[in-house]
């Protein structure tokens, strides 16, 4: 089978089961549908042999499978899974949220863009009209006000004709399209900027919400809620692992437990990915927060400053005015991006909250209390007490170890199975505890693992191989574990055996190689020539000759009683000598100085130039 083939048969699986899903009432996601599909062949104990080609017997077994658990609505295995599913298709990095809000508001303007930038004019109403579609764009752009509303579409058109009066569309509509486009996007700038400052000077700013106010009381009210919810599920996490441990242990006599252990392992899982969620979208609105303290500085210190340079003026120059209008515009669409992201968190934290359904009925009131006690160790005191028993390096040399005063950076390292103890998971039967970093990190093959106890780690470190193998053993029979546990590389695809032949298996291995070339740059930087250097003197003084232009210039000098005494002077002079001696008479003579003057070198008005040289040296028998 080819691998087109391959796909082939898998999107046919995959609506077959959307479909019987479907039919049965209950509406499922294709997205869910492959995850489930993944889960099922992966999970050794359904028997799926992806060696060979999968017979209608062994389609139609999946099907069945990965019907019946999309539809138990009692499982907290599947509500996992749900929940896990939703988040990848929902949550996104905060980046790629405001481009897309960016996104999706620059679709609602291109229509409006468009007719503005491919209107026509002839007559004055035309040319009315026009301008009340600029208005309009200015106030979809900036989302102040309501474009239906009278007093916000006079109060924008006021800022707008302030900065662009009617008399100035004929040289609107004589620029290009893309030069159109960017004087609309700089006026409604500016007009956004003049209304807020009209706002805060309490002389306009109709349709205008408070909206520093509305997030100085939204960020708090969201990221109490989710504390709140987080510190609920982390309790109900809590009481599942105390209860766990408690029915693991074969000297602690407890009293019966209604709900199997498998299900309330699923339980565990289940309050345990809420609460990571919960985490990663904490710190998404605690990062909202800061982000939100510095536009409000900025917007305030920025509105300042216009006030200073506007304040008892009756006219002031727009260059010194439209970069303050336009800053202020930027901040307060920040705003609105920061808005409108809080908004989504808050929604899909809301969204999250029908997951824990299944979990939530598996105990009546007061069991799990009961089978309890007054005794639950919470996270605190589990790391108190683990982190009295450290490791020492050297009592397993074979293996690096990393401790807190020895590592820079320790509590940035990438732990892996997201701070979970692999060895518990292995030895406990799929029990999560966290592991704690104080106790040392192990290092092995560029990973870094944390364990809940010494115990753990020297146990863990002594056979690494084998305890990675069985975790990935365990995340097999519940898949809820692989991204739980961050385990996505070791199932990046659902082949679980290495030496399979590429000709007959259900889903085609990734292609991970493939033949490239590269090629280094010669100038890795961006070359910066400059074509006028000159290294040499002579050519510097002959350039600066040839721009004196010296043909057509006189050559003066003036010595003053003030500046004669400034001279340079050098005098050499010898030591006299102590010594004496008998010559004869000595003689001298004084030849002339040779003296030549040339005139004509600087030419004239006629272009040829005509030297006439003149020999004035004194003759010698003067």
């Amino acid at each position: 089978m080819s691998r087109a083939q391959a796909e082939s048969v898998i999107k046919n699986i995959i609506r077959e089961i959307a479909q019987e899903c479907t039919g049965k009432g209950h509406a499922v996601s294709e997205t869910l549908v492959a995850f489930m599909v993944k889960a099922v062949v992966l999970d050794p104990r359904n028997l799926f042999n992806v060696d060979r080609t999968l017979t209608k017997q062994d389609v139609r077994k999946l099907v069945e499978l990965c019907v019946d658990k999309l539809l138990d609505q009692g499982s907290p295995s599947v509500d996992t899974i749900k929940m896990q599913v939703y988040f990848d298709m929902n949550y996104t990095s905060r980046r790629e949220f405001i481009e897309e809000h960016q996104r999706v508001l620059q679709s609602r303007l291109v229509p409006v863009s468009r007719e503005i930038t491919d209107s026509r004019v002839k007559t004055r109403e035309d040319l009315e009209g026009l301008y009340r579609k600029i208005v309009s764009y200015v106030l979809l752009r900036s989302g102040l006000g309501s474009s239906t509303d009278i007093t916000t579409v006079r109060e924008a058109t006021a800022a707008l004709q302030s900065v662009f009066p009617q008399s100035e569309l004929g040289t609107f509509m004589s620029l290009i399209k893309k030069d159109k486009e960017q004087q609309l996007n700089d006026l409604s700038m500016i007009v956004t900027g003049i209304r807020l400052f009209n706002k805060d000077s309490r002389k306009g700013g109709e349709g205008i919400d408070d909206l520093p106010a509305i997030l100085n009381e939204a960020i708090p009210s969201t990221s109490k809620d989710i504390e709140w919810e987080l510190e609920l599920s982390q309790s109900l996490a809590w009481q599942y692992t105390s209860c766990l441990e408690r029915l693991l242990d074969p000297e602690v006599e407890t009293r019966e437990c209604i709900v199997p252990l498998d299900m309330l392992k699923q339980a565990l899982y289940n309050v345990r990915q809420h609460e990571a969620f919960l985490k990663v979208i904490l710190a998404d609105v605690i990062l909202c927060a800061k982000q939100v303290e510095t536009l409000q500085t900025e917007l305030a210190t920025r509105m300042k400053l216009l006030r200073v340079t506007v304040h008892s003026k009756t006219a002031v120059p727009t260059a010194q005015v439209f970069p303050h209008f336009t800053a202020l515009a930027k901040f307060w669409s920040g705003l609105q991006d920061e808005m409108v992201l809080l908004s989504i968190l808050s929604n899909i934290m809301e969204n999250l909250q029908p997951f824990l359904a299944a979990q939530s009925q598996l105990f009546p009131d007061g069991q799990l209390e009961d089978i309890l006690g007054l005794e639950i160790k919470k996270y605190e005191q589990r790391m108190k007490e683990s982190s009295e028993n450290r490791i020492d390096p050297y009592e397993i040399k074979t293996q690096e170890w990393l401790l807190p005063e020895t590592t820079a950076n320790f509590d940035k390292l990438p732990l892996q199975y997201n701070g979970i103890c692999g060895y518990t998971l292995v030895k406990k039967d799929g029990l999560l505890l966290p592991g704690n970093p104080s106790i040392g990190v192990l290092k092995h093959r560029e990973k870094y693992y944390v364990f809940s106890s010494k115990e753990a780690a020297l146990r863990f470190g002594s056979k690494p191989d084998e305890y990675i193998a069985h975790v990935a053993e365990k995340a097999k029979q519940s898949p809820e574990l692989i991204q739980l546990l961050q385990l996505h590389q070791q199932f990046a695809c659902v082949t679980p055996y290495p030496e399979m032949q590429s000709g007959e298996r259900l889903l085609v291995k990734p292609i991970t190689k493939c033949d490239s070339s590269t090629q280094t740059d010669t100038h890795l930087l961006e070359t910066n020539i400059v074509k006028s250097y000159e290294w040499n003197e002579w050519e510097l003084r002959r350039k600066a000759i040839k721009l004196a232009n010296l043909r057509s210039k006189v050559t003066h000098s003036m010595q003053t009683n003030l500046s004669h005494m400034r001279r340079d002077n050098v005098t050499q002079t010898y030591h006299l000598k102590d010594v004496a001696c008998q010559s004869k008479r000595d003689g001298s003579s004084n030849v002339p100085k040779p003296q030549v003057y040339l005139a004509g070198l600087r030419g004239g008005k006629t272009k040829t130039t005509h030297m006439i040289k003149t020999n004035l040296t004194r003759s010698v028998s003067e």
